[in-house]
């Protein structure tokens, strides 16, 4: 098995609340409450859950983009939790994010050259002009653009195109690592297959590791390697993807799996129907996460909070059913 290139563990973040004349702090949302997990060298980990349950925060602590409550971050060996600016700095070349919106994520008043040869400058990478330009028509040619592409700017391409421009920002430092919010679902389905395949092919030229966050089954199910699933925070289940698409542990899967579509007509699940709404992360239930809506849950379930355990080989699910 492959080095873990990235471990989580126990990250939380509490958003706090601020009521009254003086702001003062009455209570916190809860948005990732004690998430656990490893991404190996190679690995595409996806991330699935229903919208509201962390899994973006949860990305953009791993980048720290937003300061974790607790817990630590350990990247190539190195704990980034709390590494000061200028250090994190060094290390951030080798950890880079392909962002939800291809349209705003990239400045419409900078060229397409400027906007991939910008974290060049950054990073203090010292190269000519001409390099530079070498590089971007490298990058470019790489996720399938034209090298006359470069002297455009990002309004004059389709969405597909967009999302290609910033997978080849996100590339130009050779990175490591690179998390993937929501990455393809603002694109055409008939687009999101090119670029999840272009994202696959990428993997294997550069030996990337991602982390790739969606709340469509499909997508995940086809570029990943292991997938986790968040509810309210948590993370409640993770297994390779053929494990947990074959056979599901936790009740919250099993629900999520029987109301994706089947794409063979003569394959079909019991559709599984969960009772009330997710709670708020601003007052979760006590016990476990999802005990409010499970069809199985029992008294323990009610006072305890469950961890994730290994119950066969590869596969863990926190869920009292399986102790």
């Amino acid at each position: 098995m492959s080095e873990h290139l990235l471990e989580v563990k126990d990250l939380k973040k509490y958003f706090p609340i601020k009521r009254g004349f003086f702001r003062h702090t009455v209570g916190h949302v809860k948005a990732v409450d004690g998430v656990s997990f490893t991404v190996n060298t190679g690995e595409t980990l996806g991330i699935v859950g229903e919208s509201g349950c962390g899994k973006s925060t949860m990305g953009r602590m791993v980048m720290r983009v937003l300061e974790p409550t607790d817990g630590s971050i350990v990247f190539n060996g190195q704990n980034i939790t709390d590494m000061s600016p200028s250090s994190l700095r060094k290390l951030r070349k080798d950890f880079q994010m392909i962002f939800q919106d291809p349209y705003s994520s990239l400045n419409q008043k900078m060229t397409i050259r400027d906007l991939i040869a910008e974290p060049f400058h950054i990073h203090g990478v010292q190269l000519s002009k001409s390099e530079v330009d070498n590089e971007v028509v490298k990058l470019l040619e790489t996720v399938g653009l034209r090298a006359m592409d470069r002297f455009r700017h990002p309004h004059e391409f389709s969405g597909g195109q967009r999302q290609r421009i910033g997978i080849a920002r996100a590339l130009a430092l050779n990175p490591r690592l690179i998390v993937a919010d929501e990455a393809v679902s603002a694109l055409d389905v008939s687009i999101q297959s090119q670029i999840l395949n272009l994202m696959t092919d990428l993997r294997r030229q550069y030996n990337l590791s991602y982390i790739f966050i969606s709340h469509n089954l499909a997508v995940v199910k086809h570029i990943s390697d292991r997938v986790g699933v968040m509810y309210l925070g948590n993370l409640v289940e993770i297994a390779t993807k053929q494990s947990l698409f074959q056979k599901p542990l936790h009740p919250y899967t099993e629900a999520l799996l029987s109301a994706a579509p089947q794409p063979k007509r003569n394959v079909s699940r019991d559709r599984i129907v969960l009772q009330g709404d997710v709670p708020s992360p601003a007052n979760p239930p006590q016990g476990c996460p999802f005990h409010t809506r499970c069809p199985k849950a029992f008294d323990r379930c009610r006072q305890e909070r469950p961890v994730l355990k290994e119950v066969t080989a590869g596969h863990q699910v926190a869920c009292f059913l399986y102790e």
